[in-house]
């Protein structure tokens, strides 16, 4: 896993927790190199035995007493339940935030929202809010720690790591290999935070996609932009599919479902431009039949389950690393 600044640093885009810090981190990781790659590693390898029936250890102690507070202000399948199932494997209590059923409804700001969470005792807030820098808005005003569940289109932390996990696990040392990301660009955390990860990892990353999509300067990050999909499969050990985050555009310029599949869409075809042995990724929710065909989503190129899986133990060693619990062996 990439390195970055420890949790103790408030500014690091995963967790933080000194209120008086002002440094700007790199915003990709949960912890430490060495610290979090084997605490993943660890837990992705006792899920594995726990679902084949074989002894493993417990590490409801870890967290035992801790409260942990999901306060999503968007949509989530994966990355909600994933951090919900983390801390109960963790033994973590867990309050799962709904905006709409909250004092937010009535007009209740997210400062005092999160500072009355504080109150009530939590330890950990997962936050996911549409707006860029939220969550180091949230870790300003508490001393709880605060954990990026994605902010706006600018951070997708966790998400990062578990795709690099992923990878790892398939290709193994990502250094020197070539990673394509195609899609929507310019709206996609997903994106900006894989490019982080994916380049400190000794990836090369090219980027495509729609240029109504694809942002100005893009290439300042540390990828290569490609003006075909064509031309960003031809020689990629992996492939990351994005949706179109139509949530996050009123701009009439965007392809339909239907144009965007024929140009930029996976399929059988597509993928013969891709070298053997090669893989295929989507951080979900996937639109089956525009950004893959279902013949790729389903098969044994696609990686898309194998992400789900990392990214339950990729959340249990932020959890776990971000309150400083000790992961004996």
């Amino acid at each position: 896993m990439c390195s970055a600044p420890s949790c103790s640093d408030r500014t690091c885009g995963t967790c933080g927790r000194s209120r008086s810090a002002s440094r700007t981190a790199t915003s990709t990781c949960a912890a430490s190199e060495a610290a979090a790659s084997r605490a993943t590693a660890r837990f992705k390898h006792e899920r594995a035995a726990e679902r084949a029936g074989k002894p493993a250890p417990s590490r409801r102690d870890l967290l035992a007493r801790k409260a942990v507070v999901t306060l999503f202000f968007e949509a989530s399948t994966r990355t909600r339940s994933s951090f919900e199932m983390a801390a109960h494997a963790l033994g973590a209590d867990v309050l799962s935030f709904q905006k709409d059923a909250s004092s937010v409804s009535k007009g209740e700001s997210l400062a005092d929202t999160v500072r009355n969470l504080e109150a009530i005792g939590a330890d950990v807030l997962v936050v996911r809010h549409p707006c860029a820098g939220a969550s180091r808005a949230v870790a300003r005003v508490v001393q709880s720690t605060v954990i990026n569940a994605g902010d706006g289109f600018h951070e997708h932390p966790t998400q990062a790591l578990l795709d690099a996990l992923t990878l790892r696990e398939r290709l193994g040392s990502l250094a020197g290999k070539s990673i394509a990301i195609v899609g929507d660009i310019a709206h996609s955390r997903v994106a900006r935070s894989n490019v982080h990860c994916l380049s400190k990892l000794g990836a090369k990353v090219r980027v495509a996609g729609p240029s109504t999509l694809m942002p100005a300067g893009i290439e300042k990050l540390g990828c290569e932009v490609a003006r075909s999909l064509a031309d960003a499969l031809r020689g990629a050990d992996a492939v990351m599919a994005l949706r179109i985050q139509q949530e996050r555009i009123a701009d009439a310029r965007i392809p339909g479902a239907r144009d965007y599949s024929r140009v930029w869409g996976l399929t059988p075809k597509t993928l013969e431009l891709l070298p053997p042995g090669s893989v295929v990724l989507h951080p979900g929710p996937v639109n089956r039949g525009v950004e893959l065909s279902p013949e790729v989503l389903d098969s044994d190129r696609s990686l898309v389950m194998d992400q789900v899986d990392s990214g339950v133990a990729v959340r249990m060693a932020a959890l776990a690393l971000c309150l400083r619990a000790r992961v004996s062996a």
